[in-house]
């Protein structure tokens, strides 16, 4: 049997390793399935998904000119339709709850360049506006790291004495 890239073939599990599993094809040839290709759900230890003999059936994704060749489980999957739905990304309230645990978002100001697009009318400013702006704020920035190095140098230099 010819390996042909996009095919859907039987294979049998010969090895599973920390980065993928190797499955021993009908041609009598082998390739591997990358952790990444064998579910559609995170995988964290191969060996939870898969066992060796196992038999699979596995989406043939490419064939390298060393004979190298790149299989799917997942895909495989995905094309049979045997891939449950994912569910909807959570919106309102249920975003919310899943926000809870990030920082907060940074304010305007505090975005670089970004911060400096528009004025306070909304009307958009000129480059030499957002320069100029961005200049102002970088040498504040400057002096403020400036005077705390200053301020750090002088109290150690106090309490070593």
């Amino acid at each position: 049997m010819q390996v042909e890239v996009g095919s859907i073939v039987e294979g049998k599990v010969t090895g599973i390793t920390k980065f993928g599993a190797f499955v021993e094809l009908p041609s009598g040839k082998s390739g591997m399935v990358h952790i990444s290709e064998v579910s559609t759900s995170f995988v964290k230890e191969i060996s939870d998904h898969l066992s060796e003999n196992q038999v699979v059936k596995v989406k043939i994704l490419s064939v390298t000119p060393e004979g190298k060749i790149g299989l799917s489980i997942k895909k495989c999957m995905e094309e049979m339709g045997e891939v449950p739905p994912r569910p909807p990304r959570p919106t309102g309230q249920e975003g919310q709850e899943r926000r809870e645990g990030r920082p907060p978002r940074r304010h305007q100001k505090d975005m670089g360049w970004r911060g400096f697009k528009q004025q306070g009318g909304g009307g958009e400013m000129s480059f030499e506006d957002m320069m100029s702006k961005f200049k102002q704020t970088s040498e504040d920035r400057m002096s403020d790291l400036k005077r705390s190095t200053d301020m750090r140098k002088s109290t150690r230099r106090g309490s070593s004495k």
